[in-house]
């Protein structure tokens, strides 16, 4: 099949992050999956929720999609009085993704909350929610030890996310929207440094598919975040210097 933006079957779009784009948060980066922008901002509290365990720091989320992130322009939830199931499930998911990549004894009794809000939607906003939101964590973490408040690094792998799925029975990595909304199957993923598995999301949207067909959509995932991963680190190198 040919591609719409003519790239070939395991390519990833142009991806940039640019970290330090908020002056007033403690760690921040604007990340660029082809059209799809999203800004990730951390925050620090000095506080936990009351589940948390005595001694442990909590990593949570919040998602939004600014009213003209599509096409047309959506209601923002606060309109609605409540957050939408999608943008409630999608937080979740960034939250458990980035949890997996810190020590959460570590981190000590305070919170951090990474605040993705989509300025631009063209497919792949979850998966690029947690790969810049977890650079925006990292900085917050990095001022927090340079700061003193923390007595080493409680970052432990790198997190990152894309997507993979099935268009005219082809295998393709990293679906825009126009590809995403003509998948056969849809397939997110979420996995570390060393190639396993946070989280895993696979849905048979226009027909069945096959455990292989799984595996093949998995390995272009594991290519697809190994190369965000070099990114999430030439970020991460650039706002150091």
């Amino acid at each position: 099949m040919k591609r719409t933006d003519g790239r070939i079957f395991d390519a990833l779009r142009p991806v940039e992050i640019i970290p330090d784009v908020n002056k007033f948060a403690e760690g921040s980066c604007l990340i660029r999956c082809g059209d799809t922008h999203v800004l990730c901002t951390a925050s620090v509290e000095e506080r936990v929720p009351p589940h948390v365990m005595l001694g442990e720091g909590w990593v949570t989320a919040e998602y939004s999609m600014l009213p003209r992130a599509n096409r047309e322009r959506s209601s923002r939830d606060i309109s609605k009085l409540k957050l939408s199931a999608r943008s409630a499930e999608i937080q979740r998911l960034i939250g458990r993704s980035l949890r997996a990549g810190i020590d959460l004894t570590l981190l000590g009794e305070r919170t951090i909350t990474v605040d993705c809000d989509v300025l631009q939607a063209d497919g792949g906003t979850r998966t690029a929610s947690i790969t810049g939101g977890f650079v925006a964590m990292t900085l917050a973490c990095r001022r927090l030890l340079r700061e003193g408040y923390l007595k080493q690094m409680p970052i432990k792998t790198l997190v990152a996310g894309v997507s993979a799925g099935i268009v005219e029975n082809e295998a393709i990595l990293d679906l825009d929207y126009q590809e995403d909304s003509s998948a056969m199957v849809d397939l997110n993923c979420v996995m570390t440094a060393d190639g396993e598995l946070i989280e895993l999301q696979a849905t048979g949207e226009k027909r069945p598919f096959t455990i292989l067909e799984q595996q093949r959509l998995l390995r272009l995932c594991e290519r697809g975040i190994y190369q965000l991963q070099k990114i999430q680190k030439e970020a991460l190198e650039e706002a150091g210097r």
